[in-house]
This record gives structure tokens, sequence and C-alpha cells, in this order.
């Protein structure tokens, strides 16, 4: 190798051990990397910066808004309510909610609807006493397969799709990719649909654990018009076995019925009187067609303060990895006291304002009630979801967001317009309509992904302009070219699925990308399905909590040790590969 070959060599694997031992935040590592680079003459000013006006992040920054759009006008809020406490067999519930999930990621990034998803399927789990852990991991991964069906349904996607424009090929269409992807999304929901329940072993969600207030409180709920409850038993409405609140009494038309029996008939304008913990009452605003009797959210009282529990998940690149509550004066910096730190990988032994936070820690935070609208668009945390309620919604939007994912879907489809092109519009369409306010719609952006896909670019440049991308590429095909042309395809595959396990999957697709059309121009076969198989590999992370958002988010959230990731997530690792070998070859010929 060339001297160039073996400096980009130590500098990237320097770079995949700093994002791999959480050393540094990534944009960060991706930039300094790719500054050394440059500083060093291995690629120039315009190769080094190529990302910052590549459409990839310029598109992947538009459709964060579109989601944040879709997220405040409730479009996805009820996901959750398909798990119903009337239908009873876990696979049926799975069945219900991992569908709509997958298919709403294909049209919007996989990491919002996960964040909306995930908070009210655990308000589910606690009200009903089901135990989380059996569908948090499988709503991460069936968020991921999701993205696989269409273009913009995972950001790595329109990453690869940009590579492929700048390197001189066409960019991905729309349903290209769902060629390949469909088939992988309809094989993996089928085995967690199936084989879910038996995954993962009972968790308990860190949530469970804090006990909020041991007195026990009532609350009257009342039956709206339109309620699905309305002519059903209050036994068949769920109303009856619910974990740790209990049904007081009725109130109808000035009658009070009490006991209530589980064959009364629920009807319209029923007064119901609950009592139990805080925790399980304010999840009884999780049941459609039940809205509090009081115009406010039942927050914890403290004096004359109104304060309520918020869950946070720590990001990646927040300012408080790999250091300390006090030291970073969260009160002060926040607004908020953390009364809770859950770590999924280890119990907390220390002091809270001791404990050296990581990326997935969940805290527990007491707050006034405007927390969560000051810090849900802070990228520090991944998650924040209130305990004691939902943010306000603007219900009366659903319809605008629906005819502007609508219109993207057909104006790219159909070739009209480039998806970026496309996105952009979408997104402004957003602010227009006023489903989203400029502000809001500027703290949508995850600078964070933005900038780690920008600056990618740069590495991925020198890969290639210093040789390293053929060198590697002789690598694979030296001990895989006896075995066949797919063989090569696999090997690139599975090359990537592993870097995205280490380093986040955006950074895995640019790294291993000229490698890949490296490996395919060696053997003389079509660049296409290698770029596809890229594109795969680095969304298909399944075996661990760190190499995918969406995985890190429901860590904590659901109790899980870091093996049950791999236990649950390497049987959909396979299934990927063989479908992948089975339909890569055909959907696109390699030679």
């Amino acid at each position: 190798m060339t001297p160039d070959a073996w400096l980009t060599l130590v500098v990237v694997l320097l770079a995949v051990a700093a994002m791999a031992t959480d050393r540094a935040p990534a944009p960060f590592v991706v930039l300094s990397a790719t500054t050394a680079l440059l500083a060093c003459g291995v690629i120039d000013t315009k190769d080094a910066f190529a990302g910052f006006s590549n459409s990839a992040p310029i598109a992947v920054g538009a459709l964060y808004i579109l989601a944040a759009g879709a997220e405040k006008s409730g479009l996805l809020d009820h996901l959750p309510r398909l798990l119903g406490p009337e239908t009873t067999s876990p696979r049926s519930r799975l069945l219900r909610l991992l569908t709509p999930t997958a298919f709403a990621s294909s049209i919007l990034n996989n990491t919002p609807i996960v964040a909306m998803v995930a908070p009210t399927v655990v308000s589910w789990a606690r009200r009903t006493g089901q135990s989380p852990s059996t569908y948090l991991i499988p709503i991460s991964f069936a968020a991921i397969l999701g993205g696989l069906i269409t273009t913009i349904g995972t950001s790595t996607n329109l990453v690869v799709s940009g590579l492929l424009e700048s390197a001189g090929q066409n960019p991905f269409g729309m349903f290209e990719i769902g060629w390949v992807g469909l088939p992988i999304a309809l094989a993996g929901l089928a085995f967690l649909i199936l084989a879910g329940p038996h995954m993962v072993p009972d968790r308990r969600a860190p949530s469970e654990d804090l006990a909020l207030d041991a007195r026990e409180f009532t609350v009257e709920m009342i039956v709206e018009s339109r309620s699905p409850l309305v002519g059903r038993t209050i036994s068949e409405g769920g109303l009856r076995n619910l974990d740790g609140v209990y049904l007081v009494e009725v109130e109808r038309s000035g009658r009070r019925i009490a006991p209530v029996s589980p064959d009364e008939p629920v009807e319209a304008s029923d007064r119901l009187t609950f009592a139990g913990n805080i925790g399980r009452i304010l999840d009884l605003q999780q049941i459609p067609g039940l809205v509090s009797a009081e115009e406010r959210h039942f927050p914890v009282q403290s004096g004359d303060l109104q304060r309520s529990f918020f869950e946070v998940v720590v990001a990646e690149g927040s300012p408080l990895v790999n250091s300390t509550l006090k030291r970073m004066e969260f009160r002060s910096r926040y607004g908020g006291a953390v009364v809770a730190i859950h770590r999924a990988s280890a119990p907390i032994r220390r002091k809270l304002g001791k404990v050296v936070l990581r990326p997935g820690d969940l805290l527990v935070v007491l707050a006034d009630d405007t927390f969560y609208r000051r810090v849900r668009c802070v990228r520090d945390f991944l998650l924040v979801a209130p305990l004691a309620g939902n943010s306000p919604r603007r219900r009366e939007k659903q319809t605008v967001v629906v005819g502007i994912l609508v219109g993207l879907m057909t104006v790219v489809s159909l070739g009209f317009l480039e998806i970026v092109v496309a996105a952009l519009l979408a997104a402004i369409a957003t602010v227009v309509s006023r489903v989203l306010t400029p502000t809001q719609a500027r703290q949508a952006l995850d600078m964070n992904v933005l900038i780690v896909i920008a600056g990618s670019f740069g590495l991925g440049s020198a890969v290639m302009a210093s040789g390293l991308d053929g060198h590697i590429a002789a690598t694979i095909i030296s001990p895989l070219a006896a075995a066949g042309d797919t063989a090569l395809l696999l090997g690139v595959l599975v090359a990537v699925i592993f870097l995205s396990e280490l380093v986040t999957n955006n950074a895995a697709a640019v790294l291993m990308f000229p490698v890949a059309l490296a490996t395919a121009e060696q053997a003389a076969l079509d660049p296409r399905p290698f770029a596809i198989a890229v594109a795969l590999g680095a969304s298909a992370s399944f075996l661990s909590p760190l190499g995918y958002q969406t995985n890190t988010m429901v860590y904590a959230m659901g109790g899980y040790r870091f093996a049950d990731f791999a236990r649950a997530g390497f049987p959909l690792t396979i299934i990927v590969i063989l479908v992948a070998a089975l339909v890569l070859p055909m959907a696109w010929p390699l030679r």
C-alpha cells in the first residue's frame, strides 16, 4: 500500500475505535478524522467537505422536519392502541402493532416513530400488567425493517443514494430498494411476530421500580360519546383487570353504580372513578375514549408547586456522557432534578450526583410542566417522555400532514421531482400550513446525525483517493472469489453489518461504499447491487443496543441487558443475509 493508504487506514481505525468505545461524540470524531486527512494532503478541501453540499444530508434534514410534523399532529398516536386489552394473544398484539409500525417507518424516519410509540407501549404495559420487554425490541426491529422498503425510509438509504450520484451513477428510485427490502421486511416481521414472545426474557421497565407515590389516588374519567368503549361491558373494555388500579364506581345520569359488575355496559358520558397508585392512574389517559374529568394532567403535587415526572434517555453525543450530574449542573442546565438513574447493563450503586453517565442511561426527572416543551428537542437526549401525560397535539392538522406525505410519495415515485427537492417542499409545506412553527422546524433537525453524514463523506473520499478501497476489496475478493459472485456480494454485506455495530450506521455506509464499488470493479460486476448491499447492511443493525438509535432508545426503557439484543437480533441478521443472497442477484443481475 502507498503511504497515503496506510495513513488513511490508521486514521479510519482510530476513528472507528473512538466511536465504538464512546471516547468522544461521533460528530467530533468524524470531523477530526477528516480534518487530519485534509491536513496531511490525502484529500483536498473540495473532497473533505463534499458531504455538506451533497443532497443526502439535506434530504435527511427535510424529512426530520416532516416527521416532527407527523408527531405534532398525533398522526401515529393510534399505533400503540392496536395492542388493546381485548386482544389476549401476544402474537396477535405484535401483528397488530408491528405491521403498521413498519409501514409508517417506510415513509417516515424510524427514530421519531419509535420515540412516539415506545413510551405509550410502556404505559399500556404498566397499566395492564404486561411486560414491555415483550414489545420494545420488536418495535425497534420492525421500524428498522420498515426503513428498508423505500429510499426515504431511513437516512442510510439516502446517504448511499447520494454517494451513488456522486460516483456518476443514477440515485435510488423511491421504491428501488424495496425489491429486496420488502421481502426482508416481510420475513423479518413474520419472525418477530412468531418468535417475539420468546426472544427475550421477561424484564422489568425501570419505571416499574419507581414508587411515584405510596398513597392511593382517586381520579374521575369521562367516557366520550364516540369512545370505542361505548356499548361494551366493563370487562370487554379492559377496565376490570387493570394492574395497580381498580374501578370504584360508575356515575350515570346522577345514579351511582357500586360495586361495578364486569358485565356492566359502558355508556357515553359515564363518569368512572378509579383509585390506585399515581403512576397507574396517569396511565388511564392512554385508554382510547377516556378523558380526564378535570382540565389538567394530574401532576404530582409538592406544596403549591405542580411538578411531573419525565423519562429521558441520554444520547450518544450528549455533553452528559462521561460526566456527572453534579459536574454538568443538571438542575440549572435543564430545569429539573434527577431522582433516579437506570442503566440496563448494571445497577447503579453510587450517589446519583457522582455517577458517570453513559449513552443509553435512563434518567427519571422531576420538573415543572414546561420541561417537556423545553427539552424534547434538545439533542442531548434521545428520548423525552412525560410520565404524567402526553404533549399537546394538533390533531386538526392530521389531514394536512397526510396530504403532504401522499404528495411527497406521489411526485417522487412518478419521477416528477428528485427526492431532495420533494423533501424540501414537504418540509416547507409543513411550516407554511402551520403544523410546525419555524422554530419547531429548526429544533427538529438532528444536527449530530447531519454532521456525521456530511463529515463522513470526507472519510469516504480519502478511502478512495488513497487507494485503500482497492486494497480492502482485494482482501475481500481473495478468499471469496472461488465461491462465486454472490459470495463476494454477501462478503460486502456481512462486513457492513459488522462495522455498523461498531460505528453509526451512516458512517459505516460511507466507509464501506468505496470498498463495495472497488470490489465490484475488480470482479467486473455491476456496482449497483453492491451499493444496495451497503444500504441494507448499514441499516440492518440488530446485534447490539448501540448500533442503531432506535435500539439505544428502547435499551433502558425495557430494562434489557446487552445480550438480549444479540439473542433476538442474530436470527434476524441471518434472515437478512439469506433473503439478500436469494433476491439481490435476481433483482440486479451481477453480470
